[in-house]
């Protein structure tokens, strides 16, 4: 009988996740080291670093420096999270898109937005506020600080007819960035903007998104009433 031919991280991967699934290593247990595995896999050791690598950055193996590797106790499951271009995200369910910019002009922000960013506290930054519509329905406003010592071409856009978060999107790199998850209650303003009563409960995302050390933006979005956000695992 030949054995199984691994020639390349994915297989050995492949193999690694039966084992597991199989509880040939059960959780907790250690596995073998790289150079055994490679042995027994015909395989360079690099190739199957890489697929451990990969297996303990989705939260199923547990690797620690000169402990060895272990099947994780308890897998994390891991969600994934894109930041999303409103408009597509309205079309593709099925719904016509609407845009609305409620405003746009340089100001200081609060101390709160400077500190978040990590901009001078009296430096003025672009805010704009805008509603996004989902078959001429309120569906969210958005509340928006833009840096412009890091989109300096995002100062000149009107953001008019073309929102803030697709301009940013296509044309502002970022390396990283940071997600909040929360419920509000609709202040009276909100609640016209959104044509909802006032306290209202809202879902609201609040994301700080970098490039290196340097803020990019930092909005808050505020769904209208109602609204789920689903993801995967």
């Amino acid at each position: 009988m030949n054995k199984p031919s691994f020639r390349n991280w994915q297989s050995v991967q492949e193999e690694v996740l039966r084992r597991i699934h199989a509880r040939v290593w059960k959780p907790g247990e250690l596995i073998p080291n790289e150079a055994d595995l490679a042995l027994e896999f015909g395989c360079a050791r690099t190739t199957v670093n890489r697929a451990l690598q990969s297996l303990a950055e989705s939260g199923l193996l547990d690797r620690r420096r000169k402990a060895g590797t272990r099947v994780a106790a308890q897998p994390v499951a891991k969600a994934t999270l894109d930041i999303t271009v409103i408009r597509i995200e309205i079309e593709d369910r099925g719904q016509k898109y609407g845009y609305q910019r409620i405003e746009r002009h340089e100001a200081v922000p609060p101390l709160a937005i400077s500190g978040s960013m990590k901009t001078h506290a009296t430096r003025p930054l672009l805010h704009v506020r805008a509603l996004h519509m989902a078959d001429d329905t309120p569906y969210a406003f958005e509340d928006r600080w833009i840096n412009p010592e890091v989109a300096r071409d995002g100062f000149s856009e009107s953001y008019e007819t073309v929102s803030a978060n697709e301009w940013l999107l296509k044309y502002v790199p970022y390396t990283h960035g940071e997600i909040a998850f929360s419920a509000t209650s609709a202040s009276p303003e909100e609640a016209k903007i959104l044509c909802c009563q006032k306290n209202s409960a809202l879902f609201a995302i609040d994301r700080l998104t970098w490039d290196g050390t340097l803020a990019v933006t930092k909005v808050r979005l505020l769904f209208a009433p109602g609204h789920q956000i689903r993801t995967i695992l």
